[in-house]
């Protein structure tokens, strides 16, 4: 890694957590630099966990950087996709990890997507009780999102992400360069977090996202502005609402209708990702929205035109194959963890950049709601 590399153009977000912030870098060149950047950190040995297809393309030149810096480096690779983030991967992961001999005082690198972060960092969080963690996106949904927060966990039947814990990592490393081996449909995916973000609490972002969008997707400025704005925003309702008991649930915006349509999918990849989810949730939430009175017609039309311009689903439809009927998705979000006493809690809005938080949904309206929705 050159000196040159290390010092081409980045963006730093702090996450202000007292006694345990850290910091997200974003920019060129930081999986070929990461052996240097991971110094300060004081740690003998780094378990890097990936998947199948991130290892293919990144793991050697990590691998050689970390060996340059003088760490101690083993890795562990787990298949790619949702399936993995499950109790029979995160024993085969955890078993690794302790075979490799990783101590309290050592890391844990996450290199991958959303998958790999949530199901290395529950590692993490639960190994020895504790190892400090170290997050290397390299999907832009990732970068903008899993990897910021500390939130970590697994799948199991009942639905997704119900066994985790809250583990913050030391360090976040968002290399804009391997942006560029994502599949156009991952990138799409990801984009709808970055959406969501201006969908939430920044009506600004969301219009420059209108106008910029074409940009952000051909990489360069635009896509480093995007993905630090995105960073800082979830920087700082993290740092008000570490452990989601208010202002954070704004963070799932459109996730409950989301998880449920992938729930209804089984978790597979083909039919449905994670972000084609999210924007399929964002929409619906503004339409539920506007079924409620609560925003105009014409705000939930230009959210969902938004979306669908840069190839993003909007429509329970638009995913492949049968999804059951009102009542089985109904059920799917009962699973949901804003779920309390169960009652239904929904991420609504009075407008762009205008999201609430709305307890006690009626399950009803709900039903009503998704009926219409599948029946248009």
């Amino acid at each position: 890694m050159s000196d040159t590399a290390l010092a081409a153009p980045r963006s730093t977000v702090h996450v202000a957590l007292e006694g345990r912030g850290y910091d997200v870098e974003i920019g060129p060149g930081l999986i070929a630099g990461a052996g240097r950047l991971l110094v300060p950190l004081g740690a003998r040995r780094v378990g890097v966990v990936t998947d199948e297809n991130v290892a293919r393309l990144h793991l050697d030149p990590l691998m050689a950087s970390l060996e340059a810096g003088g760490l101690a480096a083993s890795s562990t690779v787990v298949p790619a996709g949702e399936a993995s983030k499950s109790f029979a991967v995160l024993e085969e992961v955890s078993n690794a990890l302790l075979a490799s001999k990783v101590e309290r005082g050592d890391l844990v690198l996450a290199l991958g997507g959303g998958v790999v972060g949530d199901l290395a960092g529950f590692a993490a969080a639960i190994l020895r009780r504790g190892v400090r963690l170290v997050q290397m996106p390299t999907t832009l949904l990732a970068q903008v999102d899993s990897s910021v927060g500390g939130k970590t966990g697994i799948n199991t039947r009942h639905g997704k992400n119900l066994i985790g814990a809250f583990h913050q990592p030391s360090l976040v490393l968002a290399d804009a360069d391997a942006l560029s081996t994502l599949p156009l449909r991952d990138f799409r995916a990801g984009y709808a977090e970055v959406a969501k973000y201006g969908l939430i609490n920044d009506a600004a972002f969301f219009r420059w996202l209108e106008d910029n969008w074409q940009e952000v997707f051909e990489g360069g400025p635009a896509r480093t502005k995007a993905i630090a704005a995105s960073c800082a925003n979830k920087a700082g309702v993290v740092a008000r609402d570490e452990f989601e008991t208010g202002e954070r649930a704004l963070l799932n915006l459109g996730h409950t209708f989301g998880h449920a349509l992938e729930a209804a999918v089984g978790y597979d990849d083909k039919r449905l990702v994670h972000g084609e989810g999210v924007a399929i949730g964002m929409a619906l939430a503004f339409r539920f929205s506007a079924e409620l009175g609560l925003v105009g017609a014409d705000q939930a039309d230009r959210v969902a035109a938004h979306l669908k311009a840069v190839g993003l689903p909007t429509r329970i439809q638009d995913v492949p194959g049968d999804l059951g009927d009102a009542r089985r998705l109904l059920d799917l979000m009962g699973q949901d963890k804003k779920v309390k006493a169960g009652k239904l809690t929904f991420i609504l809005a009075r407008g762009v950049g205008q999201s609430f938080i709305a307890n006690d949904v009626a399950p009803e309206n709900v039903l009503s709601f998704l009926t219409s929705e599948l029946s248009s």
